[in-house]
């Protein structure tokens, strides 16, 4: 059935920018897991007279993204001052970028249903976060650690039309953004937080809606529930004839709801004004081509070479080159294992055995070297040892950080090719199950794996598979 509505989405993120120092003073840009307002000092807490200094760093950082973002970097941007009643600003109102910002006009690409498709941004501009605000017994608290450190908002066109499209652009920002290293995209330490705006239109209509903006989710799973629940919202609205109302909403994670907070404010009702206490930032050509030529390789082409150069599929090469830890350590093996190993195996043990370590170590850095995880590969691949005992082997690799030959030889793991020894093994496995032999001559062939298993836990699974495998047809 056609949908009545169809929906429109634009997003604003803000990501917190990997510094040493805050946006405006010399106080630390890590604020979390400190004591609360221990992180502070006389300019971040605007004290009278102090005067702010802009971080050079966070300025690189944001002409970085906006460069992987395909934006138009200005010569020239403007620091504003937004008045707003921010409860955790001491100095109420935040430093921004407004009619001047460091970087507009660009563009990311995602991956959707019907192909490849362009989603505009229309600015990438530089700020500096607020403080926490921590509510509990009745009263609200202020932790002014977070106020101040560099925060980059990036926004986009209302390009969006399904919530699978905005899930696949957060991916591939927050990809991005982690990827040329400007962002540690850590949701849970509220390094990226994000706002939808929201609106509904008649199917086949080229007019917008009302816009409805949904503050603070902090998650990729509150962004989709949030939307979900705003979807039905409106859609009841409109199917009954009213109007959508612009306001701004907060999510209730609890309750699975928005609640609204305030009606939507426009430009200037926040009252931009250039900052008096900075100058118009300018930024040479020359910076730019320098930062331009620090950027590694993006995800999405990293993906499209690991491609055509080692001939993954889409679905794995999207998975090897969406962490850049991941991909270098992809490539390093590869190298390592001198075509011993084919790309597809690599990318096969990495994706199985590799990550499923990862994950039961909840580590999101791989600790062995390239060198060590394409020495035991090698040793699979020459049949020193058979795969099983091959993740046996990483398992240790991960806990003792030997290398892969080192644990073979100490514990005597090489695999038995030994014809003989094997022949021996299976003539009296055969001997000792005279009906399953007869069941597997009578057409019950699939009997052929439990007999490979029964030899393999004979020789405590140093056996060679393929061999005893072979062994087995020619007896049976």
């Amino acid at each position: 059935m056609t949908p009545a509505y169809e929906l429109v989405v634009g997003m604003e993120v803000h990501a917190q920018l990997l510094t040493q120092s805050k946006m405006f003073c010399g106080c630390s840009a890590n604020a979390f897991d400190t004591e609360p307002n221990s992180n502070t000092c006389p300019v971040c807490l605007a004290m009278p007279g102090m005067l702010p200094v802009i971080n050079r760093q966070a300025v690189a950082q944001t002409i970085r993204a906006g460069l992987a973002l395909n934006c138009t970097i200005g010569a020239e941007a403007v620091f504003a001052r937004k008045n707003y009643t921010y409860p955790d600003l001491p100095k109420g109102y935040q430093i921004s970028q407004y009619e001047l910002p460091q970087c507009s006009d660009g563009w990311i690409e995602i991956d959707t249903a019907h192909g490849a498709k362009r989603i505009g941004i229309t600015r990438a501009h530089l700020e500096e976060d607020t403080g926490k605000l921590v509510h509990a017994d009745g009263v609200s608290l202020v932790d002014l650690n977070r106020a101040g450190v560099p925060l980059l908002e990036i926004v986009t066109e209302p390009d969006l039309r399904t919530i699978e499209e905005v899930n696949e652009y957060l991916t591939r920002l927050r990809q991005l953004l982690v990827t040329i290293g400007v962002s540690s995209g850590d949701m849970e330490k509220g390094a990226m937080r994000m706002e939808a705006n929201i609106s509904l239109r008649p199917a086949g209509s080229s007019s917008f809606g009302t816009k409805v903006e949904i503050k603070n989710l902090n998650s990729f799973r509150a962004v989709r529930n949030a939307l979900e629940y705003e979807i039905r919202r409106q859609s009841a609205v409109l199917a009954t004839g009213g109007q959508v109302e612009q306001v701004t909403m907060g999510w209730l994670e609890h309750a699975g709801r928005t609640y609204v907070q305030r009606s939507k404010e426009s430009a200037h009702d926040y009252r931009y004004f250039p900052e008096p206490d900075l100058p118009p930032l300018a930024v040479s050509r020359e910076w730019v081509a320098e930062l331009q030529a620090s950027l590694p390789e993006l995800p999405l082409a990293r993906r499209s070479r690991f491609m055509a150069a080692y001939g993954l599929k889409l679905a794995d090469a999207d998975v090897l080159s969406a962490d850049r830890g991941v991909a270098d350590f992809f490539e390093a093996t590869l190298q390592a294992v001198g075509g011993v190993v084919t790309p597809h195996k690599v990318a096969h043990w990495i994706m199985g055995d590799l990550f499923r370590l990862l994950n039961e170590h909840n580590l999101d850095r791989i600790p062995i070297p390239a060198a060590h995880f394409a020495e035991l590969l090698q040793l699979v691949a020459r049949h020193v040892i058979n795969a099983n005992t091959g993740s046996q082997v990483l398992k240790t690799m991960f806990s003792s950080g030997e290398s892969a030959a080192r644990i073979v030889e100490r514990e005597n793991l090489a695999q038995v090719s030994d014809a003989n020894v094997l022949e021996s093994a299976v003539q009296s496995l055969l001997a000792a199950h005279p009906d399953e032999v007869a069941r597997y001559q009578a057409g019950k062939t699939q009997l052929l794996g439990w007999f490979v298993g029964q030899v393999m836990r004979e020789t405590r699974g140093k056996a060679n598979p393929d061999l005893v495998r072979q062994l087995l047809q020619k007896y049976l």
